[in-house]
């Protein structure tokens, strides 16, 4: 399927907690940002040593690599929704405690590169699922964590939860 656009999800295709992360992603192109997010973040990224990539801008706060690991977590919790929901199943999907998955995800003991390409194959394997939707599955709504989501919005949540987690990594880890 040829990319489309998608438009921007209005109110009640998702959680009110998600605009700061849709709000963050231009209208129309979510398979354009999603897609160059590979290139500029990986670009910034590869740019981190490995011995630097475990440091933390704070004590409590997470390294680069759990970032990294968190925000790979999170696609893969995203991209089930949408797949799910694109193909008409109605079954709520429970909801996901972040802070939870980064002590198991053991993101710190992993070589740097390999979390830099997992993330790499992952997006393009999200982008790949995403161009297989039609117009219709792009409209389909589920229930994630108790509120509806439709499968547009959680392709922006996806784009603009990356935008905000390195903007940190530039703002918090990159620019010291």
């Amino acid at each position: 399927m040829a990319d489309l656009s998608i438009a921007k999800p209005g109110p009640g295709e998702f959680a009110p907690y998600y605009a700061r992360y849709i709000d963050l992603v231009p209208d129309g192109d979510v398979l354009g940002t999603l897609a160059a997010q590979i290139h500029t973040s990986l670009g910034a990224l590869r740019a981190v040593a490995p011995q630097d990539s475990l440091k933390r801008y704070q004590p409590g706060k997470w390294s680069i690599r759990e970032v990294v690991g968190h925000m790979i977590d999170v696609e893969r919790v995203f991209g089930y929704r949408a797949l799910r929901f694109a193909r008409g199943d109605a079954t709520p999907l429970a909801g996901f405690e972040q802070d939870d998955y980064i002590a198991p995800g053991k993101f710190d003991a992993r070589p740097w590169p390999d979390l830099l390409s997992e993330f790499e194959t992952l997006r393009s394997s999200t982008l790949w699922m995403f161009r297989g939707f039609d117009q219709e599955a792009w409209q389909r709504k589920g229930t994630a964590s108790g509120n509806p989501v439709s499968v547009r919005a959680i392709s922006y949540i996806i784009a603009g939860h990356e935008r905000h987690h390195m903007r940190i990594v530039r703002e918090k880890y990159l620019a010291v």
